[in-house]
């Protein structure tokens, strides 16, 4: 117990609460007094003693119960299906044929109303990048991510199939609707359970963090696990990076300036000379890539965008030509607003962009913005182009255009797309499986770390 205390004294710390010694002392002793029976007691006692600020009491009533709840999810229906006639459970068997085996198992075991083990969330965990959090607005978007890991929206509507089919089988309606009402607890069940558990981890990540950041840390930090003032602090080290790119990437063009040589056309050549190498031929020299680049600036891909952007204009003396666009539910060239810029005026040419695509909740569009790209901007790809797109391919079931983007890649030297999602994540609203497969490569950049990679492999040539 004294360790959970000692847990959430750091953790208000880290939220922001100043708690002193003092104080931290008279909280032991409070519980001390009033003991840990009674739980409204034990929670007035903390609140009253580490809490000397009225402002500061909704972080308290956050984290209280991440540290002292039950930490258990509401009580999920038992199994729906054990009165079932024989008539009734051939129609489920029947119906549950027709879904993919892993699919199948997460249907009965929704429907079986059985938890997820504690194994089970801490993989779920470590697959979205919760361990490295330590941000407690991001309780919500962690918990979205894991339920998408464990491919929840997916579940959810093979569910509806399957109610869909045992009433076209015939199944009596009343039975129907109380497996909807059942199933639907064990849904909420699930969930509550996974948002229980990511609220319970960010805030020990937060009583474990350390007072000073160190910026290797930061740099692998995932980009949705960063605080605003981790953002800063990433903010001013890609200037950092990009002058240290900058004269690594010149050196490697300027060695290559004579381009490699080429031992096909040397032998030819030299067969006047009974094939013994006289004249060395060289290929052309490598040329500084010209770039086309579509960024996702929804609330997802905001922060990573707005990094990759920060890179590129940084890097423009590496680079022939850049063509700048910003999409979230449509398209906009955003090259005018660097041209012409001072030197060091990046981020607030980039800021003027963010601010003109506000973030907010969007149907993001990805589709109807390579639309837009193909109405309007189609000529700026060329076969010296490189296509870059930074964003997850989630499109919110919308048309993925594949057809427009199939084109746009056929006219380009290569085309790399930037994700900051791994490809087991690709599920749900996600249309990177179908878009992968046109790109000359797929990029995962969760952290700054990767993105520094992505771009230095991007201007490799």
């Amino acid at each position: 117990m004294e360790s959970r205390i000692l847990q959430l004294i750091s953790a208000l710390r880290a939220g922001g609460v100043r708690v002193s010694l003092a104080e931290s002392a008279e909280a032991f002793s409070a519980v001390d007094i009033l003991g840990i029976q009674d739980r409204e007691s034990f929670r007035l006692s903390l609140r009253a003693t580490l809490i000397k600020d009225v402002k500061d009491l909704p972080t308290f009533d956050k984290l209280f119960p991440l540290f002292f709840g039950s930490g258990q999810p509401p009580m999920m229906g038992g199994n729906p299906f054990d009165d079932l006639t024989p008539e009734e459970a051939q129609m489920l068997a029947e119906s549950l044929q027709n879904f993919a085996e892993n699919l199948r198992q997460r249907m009965e075991r929704l429907m079986n109303g059985e938890p997820l083990s504690r194994t089970e969330l801490e993989a779920l965990a470590q697959l979205v990048g919760l361990n490295q959090a330590d941000n407690l607005q991001y309780q919500n978007w962690m918990t979205q991510r894991m339920m998408r890991a464990m491919a929840f929206p997916e579940v959810q509507k093979a569910m509806r199939e399957l109610m869909e089919q045992l009433h076209q089988m015939g199944m009596d309606e009343e039975r129907l609707e109380r497996l909807r009402e059942l199933i639907q607890q064990n849904m909420q069940g699930i969930q509550g359970q996974i948002e229980q558990f990511a609220g319970q981890r960010l805030a020990e990540n937060m009583s474990e963090r350390p007072r000073d950041e160190n910026i290797d840390n930061l740099m692998n930090r995932p980009f949705q696990a960063l605080s605003d003032a981790d953002k800063k602090v990433l903010q001013r080290e890609v200037k950092r990076l990009a002058a240290a790119l900058k004269t690594r990437i010149a050196l490697r063009q300027k060695r290559m300036k004579s381009g490699q040589m080429d031992p096909k056309a040397t032998i030819r050549a030299n067969l006047k000379y009974h094939g013994v190498p006289m004249e060395i031929k060289h290929r052309d020299k490598v040329r500084k890539p010209k770039i086309v680049v579509i960024c996702d600036v929804s609330t997802s891909m905001r922060f990573c965008s707005e990094l990759m952007l920060s890179f590129l204009f940084a890097l423009q003396g590496q680079v022939r030509k850049t063509h700048a666009f910003a999409f979230i539910d449509h398209l906009e060239s955003i090259s005018e607003d660097f041209t012409g810029m001072a030197q060091g005026a990046t981020d607030e040419a980039i800021q003027s962009v963010l601010r003109r695509m506000p973030s907010g909740h969007y149907n993001t569009d990805l589709g109807w913005s390579l639309n837009d790209f193909q109405n309007e901007y189609m000529d700026t790809i060329n076969n010296g182009t490189t296509l870059l797109i930074v964003g997850d391919g989630r499109n919110n079931y919308n048309d993925p255009r594949l057809d427009i983007f199939s084109a746009m890649a056929r006219r380009a030297t290569r085309t790399i797309w930037l994700n900051p999602e791994p490809d087991h994540m690709w599920n749900g609203d996600s249309d990177m499986k179908k878009y992968a497969p046109l790109c000359s490569n797929v990029l995962k950049v969760g952290n700054l770390r990767e993105l520094t990679q992505a771009v230095d492999t991007l201007l490799a040539g």
